[in-house]
């Protein structure tokens, strides 16, 4: 797969704009663990449904695509808005009333709907979950759009630590986050292929590296490092940069 990346804006408590975000992504250190953007650029009345991880994820895709017109989107995170679907099953275990408005709202594709909702926007969209593949399945499917005739493609990547019952579980999200990118065919600026073939082991990171593979990804997009590996049981996601 072979692409271009036009646009990529990103989001997350005490980082705002891109230098601040290539000065963190070289040298990650603890951030504030509450925080969510104004996202004033959507309606107020729709803004209230929106929790935080919405917000930030929102925010993220508002920055990157800007006035652009409408293009497709792809949506992505490992856990969604796991937080209100914690509180949707506490109330059932309760017997309490759930509400109709959080239930719609806690579905994996409901942050990537409300977007298109407030943007007017009816262009292809699809929400991706795929583990600790998740970023290199949205590439994935953005490349297959892109392969269809669509000029470009907004990808989406955003998660958030998961609530208390699910905190002890392997492979933690470390901060909520959110990034965006504006995906065009090869040729437009530089040029990204993304391969993907059997792993042999995943090698030593970094002594200090605990970025987080997602994460670790926007920081190869925008470093200019020539490539990136991601081991991730037995495949290996190979990104590189030829120009």
């Amino acid at each position: 797969m072979v692409f271009s990346v036009h646009h990529w804006a990103a989001w997350a408590p005490g980082l705002v704009g891109h230098d601040a975000w290539r000065s963190w992504l070289s040298q990650p250190h603890p951030l504030p663990a509450e925080g969510a953007p104004p996202l004033t650029e959507m309606p107020a009345m729709m803004r209230r449904r929106v929790d935080r991880l919405g917000r930030i994820a929102l925010q993220a895709a508002y920055t990157c695509q800007g006035d652009a017109p409408p293009r497709p989107m792809v949506f992505a995170s490992r856990y969604g808005d796991m937080g209100r679907s914690v509180e949707l099953l506490e109330q059932l275990a309760e017997a309490s009333p759930l509400s109709p408005t959080s239930f719609s709202l806690s579905v994996h594709n409901a942050i990537g709907a409300l977007y298109s909702i407030a943007r007017g926007d009816l262009t292809a969209q699809s929400a991706v979950a795929a583990g600790a593949e998740t970023v290199e399945a949205a590439f994935v499917e953005a490349c297959g759009l892109l392969s269809e005739g669509a000029p470009e493609v907004l990808v989406v990547v955003y998660d958030e630590p998961r609530p208390a019952p699910f905190a002890h579980f392997p492979e933690q999200v470390s901060l909520p986050h959110a990034w965006a990118c504006s995906l065009r065919p090869a040729g437009d600026g530089a040029t990204y292929r993304l391969t993907c073939g059997a792993s042999t082991g995943a090698p030593e990171r970094a002594p200090g590296d605990t970025l987080p593979e997602e994460l670790s990804v926007l920081r190869f997009l925008v470093s200019g490092d020539a490539r990136f590996e991601h081991h991730t049981g037995s495949r290996l996601w190979r990104w590189h940069r030829d120009s």
